[in-house]
């Protein structure tokens, strides 16, 4: 079994490109820049290295999102992995990028549009609140020391 699920979060390193195929599907073309902290051998310090990551969505949402990206947005991107192989000018290249499910934006915009921090747009179509997870602590279960679970038919 393997499994290809990846999220990413981090900032837009330039603006989205638009672009369709010759069938007319849609193809939104974006760099989200993730940081990695490593320690530095020399100082001692933890230092943030970037990681630029490629990503591409397909279709009405990338037709939607377009006009709400741009560089800088701070994201969440969840998707899948891809890897691509081609030829130019006589050299073999290879590139991985993520292809987007879902897309959340985690910092709000100063335009005509607010969207702040759980929206999010995924491939229900459209904008939707992110679930609010409420954590209520709940008490334990008494158990009563007379009866066993074994008194009980469990199915399996």
């Amino acid at each position: 079994m393997s499994i290809n699920r990846v999220i990413i979060s981090g900032n837009l390193t330039r603006d989205p490109e638009l672009r369709s195929t010759a069938g007319g599907t849609s193809v939104l073309g974006f760099g989200v820049a993730v940081n990695d902290r490593r320690k530095n051998q020399q100082t001692g310090e933890w230092e943030d290295y970037p990681n630029f990551i490629d990503c591409t969505m397909f279709g009405a949402r990338a037709d939607a999102l377009n006009k709400y990206l741009s560089k800088g947005t701070k994201v969440t991107i969840e998707g899948k992995l891809r890897w691509s192989q081609w030829e130019r000018d006589g050299q073999k290249r290879s590139k991985i990028e993520v292809i987007v499910d879902e897309l959340e934006f985690m910092s709000s915009r100063n335009s005509d549009v607010q969207y702040s921090s759980g929206q999010s747009y995924g491939q229900q179509g459209g904008y939707q609140p992110a679930p609010q997870a409420s954590y209520q602590p709940q008490p334990a279960p008494t158990i009563d020391a007379s009866s066993s679970v074994y008194d009980e038919d469990i199915p399996f």
